[in-house]
C-alpha cells in the first residue's frame, strides 16, 4: 500500500499526527483506540496510522473515523506464526528493520506530521524525530507502575536478587521499588537467566532512556489506580506525563448492540453474574496440558462460562459440557459490559485488565510472562478484586482440574461473604474508571491537555 496523499486534506485540518504502533494486537487496540479518541474531540486532526501490510490485512475493514487514514511499511518477519515461533528474533526485528521504510514513508507524506505518537517500544522513532525536529510523544502500553519496575531494575542485581529461581525464594518480596508497594521476586519480569528472558529484558530495558527523552509520556492507565507510581514518574522526569486510559473501545460499545451474536443470546439466557469469562489472551499460551486441565476443571465446577479458546475452539466443546460455550473470537469489552458475566479468569495482559476493571469484574488471575505476573499482582494484593489461580510460589507445574473446579465453585459463589466483597469492590473500581473519563474526570483532563499540545504542533 502506498503512503497517502495528503494534498487533498481539507483547509480544516490544522494538524497532521502519525501513529505508529509495534505490530501486534496488544499494542495496536489500545494506540487505535487512542487515535479514535482524539478525533472524536477534535475533528481537525489527521491522523496516519502506520502499521505493517500483514496487519492492514487484519485491520483495514475495521471501522474507524474517515480522518484516520492507514499507511503501510513492509513486513519485519514473513508471517505471523514467524512472530510467534521466534519471539525474541521477532522483537529484535522490530527493533532493528522498521526504522528506514518509516523514515521513508514521513518523507512522502504532505503535510509533513505535526507530532508522532509511537509505541515506546519503537525506541528509534524518538531519534528519527529528534531529526527532523518533530515532537514525540511516547505511549507506554503497559503500566506506570511496570514502567518503574523496569526503570528501577538494577536495584534487583544490586540487592543480589537476579536472576531469581523461583523454588529457590518461595514467597520473599522486596519493597525497594519506588511507586510500587512490595513485591514477590517471582512476580518480576524476565527474572531468571535463560537466553531468551535475558534477552528479552535487555529490549524492554532499552526503552526506557529513550521514553524518558521523548516530549511526552502518555500512559493507557487512570491516576486513581496508580497514584503512587504517577507522582513518582512526575518527580523523577522532567518531561508531562499524561494519563490518559482506559484507552479502550468505550466509545463504540453502546453502538453495537444490535449486533447478532450466538454467543450474546447465549449470555442473554443465563442468570445474571453467574458466567464466568475465560481468555488467555491473543498471543502467550498455556501448554496443552495445562489447557486440559482448565477444560475439565470447568466442567466439573457445574459453573457457566464462556470460553475464548483461538485456533482449537471446536475440539473442546465436547469436553466442557453443556454449561460452557466455547468460540475463537469475541467482542471482549461487549462480554465483560454484559450483566450475566461474573467473573474473568485472565492471563493479566494490561488491555484485558483495564477492560475488566472498567466493567467491574472481578479477576481469576493466570499470568504467564512480562508484565502479568505483576498486574495480577496489583489486582489482587493493590487492588483486591481477584484471585490467583495458582495460590503457592512454586516450580512450574500443572494446576490439576481438581483444584481449578474448587476455585471456580467458590469464586463463583454469589453468598460467599469474601466474593460479596470483592464484587462490591469491583464495583467501586468501575466507578473509578468511568468517572476518569467523565468531564472534569483525571483521564479527561490529561486528554484535553494533551489535545491542546497536539494542535499548536508545538513542544512542551
Amino acid at each position: 500500500m502506498e503512503a497517502p496523499n495528503l494534498n487533498t486534506v481539507p483547509p480544516t485540518i490544522t494538524s497532521h499526527v502519525v501513529a505508529i504502533p509495534y505490530p501486534g494486537r496488544g499494542h495496536i487496540n489500545p494506540m487505535m483506540n487512542l487515535t479514535k479518541i482524539l478525533v472524536s474531540k477534535n475533528p481537525n486532526i489527521l491522523i496516519t496510522f502506520v502499521v505493517t501490510e500483514e496487519w492492514l490485512s487484519f485491520i483495514g475493514s475495521e471501522p474507524k473515523p474517515n480522518n484516520i487514514q492507514f499507511a503501510t511499511i513492509p513486513n519485519v518477519i514473513p508471517s505471523e506464526e514467524g512472530r510467534a515461533n521466534d519471539f525474541v528474533n521477532f522483537l529484535e526485528s522490530v527493533m532493528t528493520k522498521m526504522e528506514d521504510p518509516f523514515e521513508r514513508l514521513l518523507d512522502r507524506l504532505e503535510p509533513p506530521p505535526s507530532v508522532i505518537i509511537h509505541d515506546s517500544y519503537l525506541a528509534w522513532v524518538v531519534r528519527v524525530a529528534t531529526k527532523r525536529n518533530v515532537p514525540v510523544a511516547s505511549f507506554w502500553p503497559m503500566s506506570a507502575s511496570f514502567f518503574l519496575v523496569l526503570k528501577h531494575y538494577q536495584l534487583l542485581e544490586q540487592n543480589g536478587h537476579y536472576p531469581v529461581n523461583a523454588s529457590e525464594v518461595g514467597d520473599k518480596r522486596v519493597d525497594y521499588i519506588p511507586g510500587n508497594s512490595s513485591i514477590r521476586l517471582v512476580d518480576f519480569p524476565l527474572k531468571d537467566a535463560s537466553f531468551r528472558s535475558r534477552r528479552l529484558l535487555q529490549f524492554a530495558l532499552a526503552t526506557i532512556p529513550w521514553a524518558e527523552k521523548s516530549q511526552y509520556l502518555l500512559f493507557p492507565s487512570i491516576y486513581e489506580l496508580e497514584p503512587q507510581a504517577i507522582d513518582v514518574l512526575r518527580q523523577e522526569l522532567s518531561i508531562p506525563i499524561y494519563t490518559i486510559g482506559p484507552t479502550i473501545p468505550y466509545l463504540t460499545h453502546n453502538q453495537v448492540v444490535s449486533t447478532n451474536h450466538d454467543y450474546i443470546n447465549w449470555l442473554d439466557n443465563q442468570p445474571l453474574g453467574s458466567v464466568l469469562y475465560v481468555s488467555q489472551g491473543s498471543f502467550l499460551s498455556v501448554s496443552s496440558e495445562q489447557i486440559d486441565e482448565i477444560a475439565n476443571g470447568l466442567r466439573e465446577s457445574g459453573v457457566r462460562f464462556l470460553w475464548v479458546m483461538r485456533g482449537e475452539s471446536s475440539n473442546w466443546k465436547n469436553i466442557c459440557g453443556d454449561k460452557g460455550f466455547v468460540l475463537p473470537w469475541c467482542d471482549q469489552l461487549r462480554v465483560l459490559m454484559h450483566s450475566a458475566i461474573g467473573g474473568f479468569w485472565s492471563h493479566c495482559g494490561w488491555n484485558s485488565t483495564r477492560e475488566g476493571l472498567f466493567c467491574g469484574v472481578p479477576f481469576l488471575t493466570f499470568p504467564i510472562m512480562m508484565d502479568q505476573p505483576l498486574n495480577s499482582k496489583y489486582i489482587v494484593e493493590d487492588w483486591k478484586v481477584g484471585w490467583r489461580v495458582e495460590k503457592e510460589v512454586k516450580e512450574t507445574v500443572l494446576i490439576r482440574r481438581d483444584e481449578i473446579a474448587r476455585l471456580v465453585r467458590r469464586f463463583m459463589d454469589l453468598d460467599d461473604y469474601e466474593v460479596k466483597e470483592m464484587r462490591k469492590r469491583a464495583r467501586e473500581l468501575q466507578q473509578v474508571c468511568q468517572s476518569s473519563i467523565a468531564s472534569g474526570g483525571s483521564s479527561e483532563n490529561n486528554m484535553e491537555e494533551f489535545l491542546g499540545h497536539i494542535l499548536h504542533g508545538a513542544k512542551p
